[in-house]
């Protein structure tokens, strides 16, 4: 039991006997205490003060008095302001430590075929252009949050949406039939999204080219934009494509396969994947299914023009469209169309689209729609909103070309981490394989930490500089200590030190400060996963080193003479190890153990 446990269940007893007041365990909630008071724990008594017909500072002292005779974790205590402050008994500790490494998996819970199904949905790429900076941001969050997810005791199934159909798509078939002279990701030696992602580009220059000169010759902007033979052929194509030309639908399977095969290279480097993968190709008519059967039912109307549309004004909001006059789908309808599919597929108990902020209204709408449309999770569905990366110089712009790619970013992580690593003399002795592989699990640790270090609803500015550094609140400062700790336990092992008994040791102050964050993180999990916030678990981490890095500078292991001592603080350096490990985990971040 954990001493957070031990301290809510003697309060309960407590405040039993002294008031009659029932007040379950689980209901109090102890809490660090605050650095500039003495003390472990902290416990709020204004919940009993009513019903006791005491001060504030009367229940305190009350309470505390009960605890310090009746239950042996607690040394003292003292009461700011109906604060009750707990000082653990220093020996206590110890057993909080052992529990910790008695505890197979300490800190996460396992599913069993009666947890909720919880499905998360992230990436959502266009076939149109590689991954990039914003997809990493979005993959990392989408990844993190289900792992967290299942370390809380869920089943989770991770889904992937992918756009494979629309104008854009078309963009860059046209542009490779017209300016590709046949090339392909073999005979250019470019992975195939990249490839497909120039010709997106090449088809904007054009266009742009084309629109300039129409104006030249006394078009508007919108007249120009209207008239553009380019943009006539693209949307003719899609056409096509929705007619099921043979034509057009073998080059857009062909391009499509190389688009996949360049994803799922991006997707294995960045550490993560799908249970399963959608297409909009073959969800949007399922959507335009379900739209027709609310407007059966009388949940949707329909307009003069034929077109189909969702009142909303009853929710404050205002009308949606659904089915345009020519009966083609909307984004809304894709995404109904999908949820009608994963629905029959698996049976969700709670759905998270991991997208950006600036959707908020779409999942807003959709929310609404699906549960009208009686699916039974609509209602709650979660918009796990984020904020937006930008660069130190703006935002990015993907037909432009001026967009960080995924591929090249984390190429670029990595030489930085070789680089820096090597400045520092922390790959001195290692063969190249391994300077190589920890290259790589520094550069995109440095990468990942940074993305999910902030809490997700905000905007971020990317600095690869700042990420890679060894001091500070970093992936590589993180992975540098957790190396450290590895050469320490392997150092005690080569010198036939055993951990042993250390029971009867009264640790220190660095020490039960470490032991008191170890014994936070199932909380800081659970937490984690109530607010879906990957960035606790970061910064929780970033916490746990700190604070053995103090127990480090300032308490002798390997040389310290008194074996139960030195029991202890090799017990701890294993736990801290085996946290750091778990918690970056699941951030999907590696770790290595030398460095």
């Amino acid at each position: 039991m954990s001493i957070d446990s031990i301290i809510a269940q003697a309060v309960s007893k407590a405040v039993k006997e002294l008031y009659g007041i029932d007040t379950p365990a689980e209901t109090i909630v102890p809490q660090a205490t605050r650095k500039e008071f003495e003390g472990n724990l902290t416990v709020v008594v204004f919940p009993w003060v009513k019903a006791a017909r005491k001060a504030p500072d009367a229940v305190g002292q009350e309470i505390g008095a009960w605890l310090e005779a009746n239950e042996e974790a607690v040394e003292k205590f003292n009461v700011v302001k109906g604060f009750l402050n707990i000082t653990i008994a220093p020996k206590f500790w110890n057993s909080v430590l052992s529990h910790i490494a008695d505890t197979p998996d300490y800190g996460l819970q396992t599913a069993n075929e009666n947890s909720p199904l919880v499905m998360v949905e992230y990436s959502s790429p266009n076939t149109n252009k590689p991954l990039h900076l914003g997809h990493i941001r979005n993959n990392l969050l989408g990844f993190s949050l289900s792992e967290i997810l299942k370390a809380c005791g869920n089943r989770v199934v991770k889904t992937n949406i992918v756009n494979d159909r629309g104008i854009h798509i078309c963009k860059s078939m046209l542009a490779w039939q017209k300016w590709g002279e046949g090339v392909t990701p073999a005979s250019s030696g470019k992975k195939g999204d990249h490839l497909i992602g120039d010709f997106y580009v090449l088809f904007d220059k054009h266009y742009k080219a084309e629109l300039k000169a129409l104006e030249e010759q006394g078009m508007t902007k919108e007249e120009a934009e209207g008239a553009s033979p380019l943009m006539k052929e693209a949307r003719a194509m899609l056409v096509k494509w929705e007619q099921k030309d043979p034509e057009i639908r073998s080059l857009w399977e062909t391009m499509n396969s190389w688009v996949y095969a360049g994803f799922d290279e991006t997707y294995k480097r960045m550490g993560v994947n799908f249970d399963k993968i959608y297409y909009e190709s073959e969800t949007y008519l399922e959507g335009k299914g379900k739209v027709l059967e609310g407007l059966e039912a009388g949940k949707m109307y329909r307009k003069e023009d034929g077109s189909v549309w969702a009142d909303l004004t009853g929710e404050g909001l205002d009308h949606k469209l659904l089915l345009r006059s020519d009966g083609t789908s909307v984004y809304m309808t894709q995404d109904i169309g999908t949820a009608k599919l994963r629905y029959e597929d698996y049976p969700i108990d709670k759905m998270i689209y991991v997208v950006g902020n600036e959707q908020n209204y779409h999942f807003q709408v959709l929310s609404i729609l699906l549960d009208r449309l009686g699916f039974k999770w609509g209602k709650d569905l979660v918009h796990f909103s984020y904020g937006m990366v930008e660069l130190p110089e703006g935002k990015m712009k993907s037909r432009e070309g001026t967009v960080v790619d995924a591929d090249d970013l984390m190429d670029d992580m990595v030489a930085t981490a070789k680089t820096v690593s090597a400045e520092l003399g922390k790959l001195d002795g290692l063969s190249d394989d391994e300077v190589a592989r920890i290259s790589e699990m520094v550069g995109l640790g440095a990468l990942k930490y940074f993305l999910l270090k902030v809490d997700p609803r905000k905007n971020i500015t990317f600095n690869p500089k700042e990420s890679i550094d060894f001091n500070g609140n970093t992936g590589p400062f993180i992975q540098y200590t957790y190396a450290r700790i590895c050469s320490v336990l392997r150092k005690a092992e080569e010198e036939g030190m055993k951990i042993g008994d250390y029971s009867n040791v009264a640790p220190g102050e660095r020490e039960i400060t470490l032991i008191q964050t170890l014994a936070d993180f199932p909380a800081t999990v659970q937490a984690a996963g109530q607010s879906y916030s990957p960035a606790l678990i970061a910064n929780y981490i970033y916490d746990l080193v700190k604070s053995y890095n103090q127990f480090y500078h300032d308490c002798s292991i390997l040389k310290e003479e008194d074996e139960a001592k030195r029991s202890l603080r090799l017990e701890l350096s294993r736990q801290t190890a085996n946290v750091v490990k778990t918690g970056m985990g699941l951030l999907g971040i590696e770790v290595p153990e030398r460095m």
